[in-house]
């Protein structure tokens, strides 16, 4: 016998750490998304079992077994859960952001945003003090803890006082001066076993020397060495030219000082280096006034009211009360550079991720990785490759094999979306549900 249950009856809680439903589910009827650039499946079957996606069809083709259960998605999209490269967790609680917020409770109230969000996984990039990130890790893996699938990269190195900005990170990254110092934090972080490695390489605007290039090529030798790729935050386009050469494995950031040229593009696709946009803070300054996500009515607004206290939305919406004409001016100039630069690599086959430095101050989880898909596209990709670039291709980069598309041996985490994003990329916001291994996480608690 076949049962017919709503979603509803699927739920769990995002902090709990719940075994995924046993019994097969089948999901049919809805626009499927896959994730892997293949065209969608207007009307689709997609079945769930153990937490695993077993098979993915049209509807009518997959066959339910005896006593599975079957929802009915009928003018519903499907695609997967957003994966996100960049982040920083921790650091932010309520209107404040300090070293003294970076705990446990945090860092889980972040994770537990950015699922609420519809992000299923992120990569921490090097803002990582102490054993915190590592030991919530470990907590997911043994399965005592919910939340955004969390990947770390433990203390990123640099220069000395080239590191994170802000008073706040001081003390956190490797400062190095000698090809030994590159070589023994790299060891560190091995003996650790860090998802990749974080290297800041340029001058961070005049305050610190750069990393030279013999102290990050023995970063990136070593690293290699032992198995691990390397991230590199960039600013200038000579680096970028030089670290390609020297076997980088990725971009935190666009070159910022000029457009990317065709040679520079040509040696990313060459080399297979991945390159995160990270568009949304740049961008956020290039709007004269309340840009139309922190409007009411509109599904962003949507999804940060159930997820942010009201004073930090208040602070949002503030910094755009009065804004300097020619400041704005400014800001679209350089912002400009990076969508040229972008939209290049796009076209040229370049390995874009969704990479949003998320978690900066009011920068939250999950709000960030949807503004990012949307400054994504606004710079040139299709909607496809956006959605693309945020699941099977961010997965990809992590190394998350058994994430990023729906496909048969996939983990059953997903967006039921009331809308097409194929149409309109903000539609990934209008959110029905998020599946999380098979089961409907529980996003009507507040998540702060």
């Amino acid at each position: 016998m076949v049962r017919t249950i709503t979603l509803a009856s699927l739920v769990i809680a995002t902090l709990a750490a719940q075994p995924a439903p046993s019994g097969a589910v089948l999901y049919q009827n809805a626009r499927l998304i896959p994730g892997d650039g293949s065209p969608a499946i207007e009307r689709s079957a997609l079945l769930v079992e153990g937490g695993r996606i077993v098979r993915v069809g049209s509807a009518g083709s997959v066959g339910a077994p005896a006593g599975a259960s079957r929802v009915d998605l009928t003018g519903k999209t499907i695609m997967p859960a957003l994966i996100g490269t960049h982040v920083h967790p921790g650091f932010q609680r309520g209107t404040t952001y300090l070293a003294a917020n970076y705990t446990r409770d945090t860092v889980i109230e972040d994770l537990n945003r950015a699922l609420f969000f519809g992000v299923a996984a992120v990569q921490s990039h090097g803002i990582e003090a102490g054993d915190v990130l590592y030991q919530v890790r470990a907590d997911q893996q043994a399965g005592r803890l919910g939340g955004a699938r969390l990947l770390v990269a433990g203390r990123g190195i640099g220069a000395p006082n080239a590191g994170p900005g802000g008073a706040i990170y001081a003390g956190i990254a490797y400062e190095i001066t000698a090809e030994v110092d590159a070589r023994r934090s790299v060891e560190e972080l091995a003996g650790r076993k860090v998802d990749i490695v974080k290297i800041w390489v340029d001058d961070r605007n005049g305050r610190a020397p750069k990393l030279s290039p013999a102290l990050y090529r023995a970063v990136i030798d070593e690293a290699h060495k032992r198995g691990l790729r390397v991230s590199a935050h960039v600013f200038y386009h000579d680096d970028a030219v030089d670290l390609v050469d020297a076997g980088v494995d990725a971009f935190a950031h666009l070159v910022r000082d000029k457009e990317m040229d065709d040679a520079l593009v040509a040696a990313i696709v060459k080399k297979n280096v991945y390159v995160m946009g990270n568009l949304t803070t740049p961008l956020r300054p290039t709007y004269a006034s309340r840009p139309p996500w922190l409007t009411a009515g509109d599904p962003m607004m949507s999804l940060l009211t159930g997820s942010v206290p009201l004073a930090v939305i208040e602070r949002m919406q503030g910094y755009f009360a009065k804004r300097d004409p020619k400041a704005v001016e400014g800001a679209r100039q350089r912002y400009g550079i990076l969508q040229r630069s972008l939209a290049k690599l796009s076209k040229a086959g370049a390995k874009v991720v969704l990479g949003a430095d998320t978690g900066l101050e009011d920068h939250v989880f999950g709000f960030a990785e949807q503004l990012e898909l949307q400054a994504m596209v606004e710079a040139g990709l299709t909607p496809a490759q956006g959605i693309v670039a945020a699941t099977s291709r961010a997965a990809e980069f992590l190394h998350l094999a058994d994430a990023g598309a729906l496909q048969p041996g996939k983990r059953a985490d997903f967006l039921v979306l009331d809308a097409n994003p194929l149409d309109d990329i903000t539609n990934t916001r209008r959110i029905s549900t998020v599946i999380l291994r098979g089961a409907a996480v529980d996003r009507t608690q507040p998540v702060r």
